[in-house]
């Protein structure tokens, strides 16, 4: 018999070695994570057998079989399911292709080391066997194969794997368990982690039956002869009535559906007949698995597919939008052909209209999470919300539902947590207030700080700060709500007439009188700046800073250009307008100043507006020669 003996990939020996010596906190979630990759085994097998139906054989029954041994101090977790061939084994095992484990790695610090649940998190599950165990071995025979091989590894950074003798497809883990490890060699513990982690899995999970003689001696000795008894409810949850769940089932199968350790923040239930039967069972995570914004909009987790409770696929990208791949559960449609393939899936008009929907019900969620409860659609909010803005340029459709459910920090937030809905912010409008003003920035403090909120401020209109990356993009795609236009307060001309004045009925022919006065300065800085700008103005919107740059109605923001230059892009071309304070000290210096200080002084406007909107100047050592010279001057 030839053994072979290979090393484990980078990574894994990095995963094996914190599971070894470090997530010790939850050990029973071995027990989770194999029972649901047994279970990942036999549907898979399910759904071969659709068009192989000779792969399931004359017994048809799929089952997950769990045994103990004393003597041997072994456990072992054995299906019938698909099985894996001998590059199988060493893809699967040897090998982690999910681009979510570095992440895993670098998401442990000192003091997470002890977080187990990241395990179930992260695609490395099978990892967890080594938490309990010093050996494991995996002997596995692909259905439709006679040939069965056995891996092997300690954990200490190699694996061999060699043929072996196996009657029947399927696979058997069998773990040797580490010292101190004996609460696992007992049929009532064993039972308990059935319960617990794996009561819904839709096939039966089967111990040895408990002994009942006279000394009621249980689980003693060797219990690979005895008789097996199912466990587990071995019945799909979402196929059950909702009266006779109870909050404590759905919670359970949500851990096992999405391999979360905590609780679901909320679910939806639901039973679809007419022109289209199905079932679906959703869920919204409480928080964000450590990996979920690090994939983006390519990495897709999302519903599980079944078809007459046969499994289809794991992560049916087509059943919701990607803006709402933040939901987990199942989806168990009647309609769908069973030969269905990937393709034709995409293209069905019937995926469609269960698409449709399916994303009604998550917004109608959504709406009365945050109608109901405020606080814990703050914590969503927290977690999801910048994936929730796509959809407001994704799917136009439903945008008008998914505005009502944006949150933002405003010119009256103490912090960048305190949010306001636009329903809110539409209530509080000033009279004679006709837009929906807003601002984008590259960050909290750049936002709540720009200059060109200073006249908008002073006359307490209330501006929304929108200071994430996404915000820029999201906002092309905002035109209006409650029949109100949104405005970007940075982008064209402002027109406050109808706002009122600030500072009493004459402030107006005050500032106009300070606009002519500065025509000289404003030819003065044009002189200076050249083509840096696309043009000079006394501003509207500056009541204390000397100089703000404003952008054209339909150009892109500034923050925005720097992030698609520095990501290697093409960006249009779009020159700044530097708008002046007509009244500032600053400004009012310039028009007495000779040539070479009215330079200096032009080009520091112009740099204290890019340092403002947090641009990386161009010369910097040249700005702080100026702002010297002009100091000691």
């Amino acid at each position: 018999m030839t053994v072979e003996t290979h090393s484990f990939q980078a990574e894994v020996k990095q995963v094996l070695h914190l599971v070894i010596h470090s997530l010790y906190s939850n050990k029973d979630i071995f027990l989770r994570e194999l029972v649901s990759n047994a279970s990942d085994a036999c549907d898979k097998l399910r759904f071969e057998a659709i068009k192989q139906p000779e792969l399931l054989g004359e017994d048809g029954t799929l089952a997950i079989d769990i045994r103990f041994d004393p003597q041997a101090r072994t456990v072992t977790i054995a299906d019938n399911g698909i099985g894996m061939s001998r590059e199988e084994l060493a893809e699967h095992l040897g090998t982690i292709a999910r681009s979510g484990t570095k992440k895993f790695l670098e998401s442990l610090s000192d003091n997470d080391k002890a977080n187990a649940q990241l395990i179930g998190q992260f695609g490395v599950g099978f990892y967890s066997a080594f938490i309990v165990a010093d050996r494991v071995t995996v002997t596995s025979r692909r259905a439709g194969s006679d040939q069965a091989w056995t891996w092997a590894s300690a954990g200490d950074g190699e694996y061999t794997i060699a043929p072996a003798e196996k009657a029947g497809r399927g696979t058997a883990i069998v773990l040797h368990l580490r010292e101190g490890e004996d609460e696992y060699l007992n049929g009532w513990k064993l039972r308990s982690l059935v319960h617990k982690y794996s009561e819904h899995i839709d096939f039966p999970i089967r111990l040895p039956a408990e002994k009942a003689d006279a000394d009621e001696e249980k689980d003693e000795g060797a219990s690979g002869g005895e008789t097996l008894e199912t466990v587990n409810e071995a019945t799909a949850l979402w196929t059950r009535p909702r009266n006779e769940i109870s909050d404590d089932d759905y919670k359970a199968f949500y851990k096992h559906v999405s391999g979360d350790f905590g609780d679901p923040l909320v679910w939806t239930h639901n039973r679809v007949e007419g022109n289209q039967n199905f079932t679906s069972l959703l869920f919204v995570p409480a928080r964000a698995p450590f990996d979920f914004m690090g994939g983006g909009r390519d990495e897709r987790k999302g519903l599980k597919l079944y078809i007459k409770r046969v499994f289809i696929m794991d992560a049916a990208e087509q059943m919701l939008p990607p803006y709402l791949r933040f939901v987990r559960g199942v989806v168990d449609s009647d309609d769908l052909p069973l030969n269905v393939s990937r393709e034709l899936l995409q293209s069905s008009r019937q995926v469609e209209r269960i698409k449709g929907a399916l994303t009604k019900r998550v917004l109608d969620l959504l709406e009365k999470l945050a109608r109901e409860e405020a606080e814990k659609y703050a914590g969503f909010w927290k977690e999801f919300g910048a994936t929730l803005k796509e959809g407001v340029a994704d799917d136009p459709s439903s945008a008008e539902r998914l505005m009502k459910l944006l949150r933002f920090p405003s010119t009256q937030s103490a912090s960048a947590d305190e949010l306001v809905s636009l329903e809110q912010y539409v209530e509080r409008m000033k009279p004679g207030q006709e837009a929906i003003y807003y601002l984008t920035a590259d960050g909290w403090n750049a936002a709540r700080n720009s200059p060109q909120l200073e006249a908008l401020k002073a006359r307490g209109i209330e501006v929304l700060l929108m200071h994430e990356r996404i915000d820029e993009w999201m906002a092309g795609y905002l035109t209006r709500f409650a029949d109100k236009p949104f405005r970007n307060v940075a982008k064209g001309e402002l027109d406050l007439e109808k706002l009122g004045e600030a500072d009493g009925a004459d402030a107006r022919a005050r500032r106009e009188e300070a606009a002519k006065a500065a025509e000289p300065v404003v030819e003065k800085i044009k002189a200076a700046l050249g083509d840096r700008v696309k043009e000079v103005k006394v501003s509207t919107r500056l009541t204390d800073s000397a100089s703000c740059l404003v952008l054209g109605e339909y150009d892109m923001a500034l923050h925005m250009q720097r992030l698609l230059k520095a990501a290697g892009q093409m960006v249009p071309g779009a020159k700044p307008v530097l708008e002046i304070n007509a009244t500032h000290p600053l400004v009012q210096r310039l028009a007495s100043a000779d040539e070479a200080q009215a330079t200096d002084l032009a080009l520091l406007l112009f740099e204290q507006a890019q340092v403002a909107e947090g641009a990386q100047l161009d010369d910097p050592a040249a700005f702080v020669q100026r702002v010297n010279r002009l100091l000691l001057s």
